[in-house]
């Protein structure tokens, strides 16, 4: 243990390093400019502000020599000094040689002023590491804080469709990654949710994630990523294999994959989807998962989502009825009856080879193969839906009256 200081050579030790404290600061400016290439590169002002931390460092330390006892304010207090900008802009690891480089300014000037000086400077030097490092935990606690409620905004915009034009500023401040399409894949959310886990999931994958958890329910908005949020390793991903990659970070139950749109500001389409599709994915009994929102068009129009029965309309009504009369009452009269190509061949005084053909063309045309049983399903939704709009836009049609003779 050293011994203790006679209170004169200490009074005497202190006026003196007060006399040489702006030299100390002055030197040390000297030293970072000359050793730290990341302090040279800075702007003046943010330079200026290093060293008054510099600065402070030095003045506190001196009071701490004065009165050891006042170590937790003082260390602290160093960090006052800087802008809140500058814990933005310099990380802990540029901190912590700053204080490395101030320290061995100082103990080149304290060379033959005893051991007690320098084993001071050595004591106050750790003691200011730790308050650099609870510093640096709080902020990014904070951030960390503010970034987990940005992003649960902009998830709960996304879902709700009230983008506006602060959602991509709000996007930008979250830093994201991704760049062309996005997909919202919607489950439950797991009883011990790792989200660090998967994130990394997602960067392996090529991927940037949104993760938006509201209680049980799990959503993912995904995007292909660029930039330090990719893994160069990674191949492009069709959104599918995405979400089946993705699957072990979601709860037991359904999970629904919205259909892709071009870019995040649109996300709002894919997520209605994936929200109406997991909605009423109970009510087909062997759905796969992940489920495509777009393979459960018939459960979500039987549910009353408008989006649903717009798709099936487009997609299989009006081609099929664009292309042909024919194919349309092949497939009405294919369904009506079972499935039974001879049951349709008789009702339609045709060959059952006719009706091949003719099914054929229905699955070259809208891309569903009508002999599956799942598929027949989607295609005797459509046609439902498709003569209804057609029925009723035939009544709100204007009747044409011929003037009386």
């Amino acid at each position: 243990m050293t011994a203790a200081i006679p209170k004169k050579d200490k009074t005497e030790t202190l006026a003196w390093l007060r006399r040489i404290s702006g030299d100390l600061a002055t030197a040390t400016i000297k030293r970072l400019e000359d050793t730290l290439p990341w302090y040279a590169d800075m702007p003046p002002a943010r330079r200026s502000a290093v060293g008054l931390v510099a600065q402070a460092g030095i003045s506190s330390f001196i009071q701490w020599y004065d009165d050891p006892t006042s170590t937790p304010w003082i260390a602290a207090d160093i960090f006052a000094a800087a802008p809140r900008e500058l814990l933005r802009s310099v990380s802990l690891t540029q901190t912590l040689q700053l204080i490395r480089v101030t320290v061995e300014v100082t103990e080149e000037r304290l060379v033959g002023k005893g051991d007690d000086l320098r084993e001071g400077i050595l004591l106050y030097s750790r003691d200011v590491a730790f308050a650099a490092a609870d510093v640096y935990a709080r902020a990014a606690e904070a951030r960390g804080l503010w970034d987990a409620r940005l992003e649960a905004l902009v998830v709960d915009s996304i879902l709700t469709g009230e983008a506006d034009e602060e959602l991509p500023s709000r996007i930008a401040a979250l830093g994201w990654h991704g760049h062309g399409e996005v997909s919202v894949l919607v489950g439950t959310t797991p009883p011990l949710f790792d989200v660090d886990q998967l994130r990394r999931t997602a960067r392996k994958l090529g991927v940037d994630v949104l993760i938006g958890v509201q209680g049980s329910r799990l959503v993912l908005v995904v995007g292909r990523a660029e930039g330090p949020a990719r893994d160069e390793t990674a191949e492009e991903l069709p959104f599918p294999e995405i979400a089946k990659r993705l699957e072990t970070g979601f709860g037991p139950g359904h999970l629904v994959l919205g259909p892709a749109v071009p870019a995040l500001v649109e996300a709002g389409l894919s997520a209605r989807a994936a929200l109406a599709g997991f909605a009423v994915a109970r009510a087909w009994r062997h759905a796969p998962r992940p489920v495509e929102a777009d393979d459960l068009l018939p459960e979500r129009a039987l549910a009353g989502d408008p989006l649903a029965k717009q798709t099936l309309v487009e997609r299989i009504y009006r081609p099929l009825q664009a292309h042909s009369a024919d194919l349309v009452a092949t497939l009405w009269s294919y369904l009506d009856n079972g499935r039974s190509l001879e049951a349709t061949a008789r009702e339609l005084f045709v060959h059952p080879n006719t009706v091949r053909y003719r099914l054929k063309r229905v699955s070259d045309v809208i891309g569903w193969d009508a002999t599956g049983p799942r598929e027949a399903f989607i295609l005797q939704t459509a046609l439902v839906l498709g003569s209804i709009g057609t029925d009723a836009a035939r009544r709100r049609a204007p009747v044409s009256r011929r003037p009386a003779r």
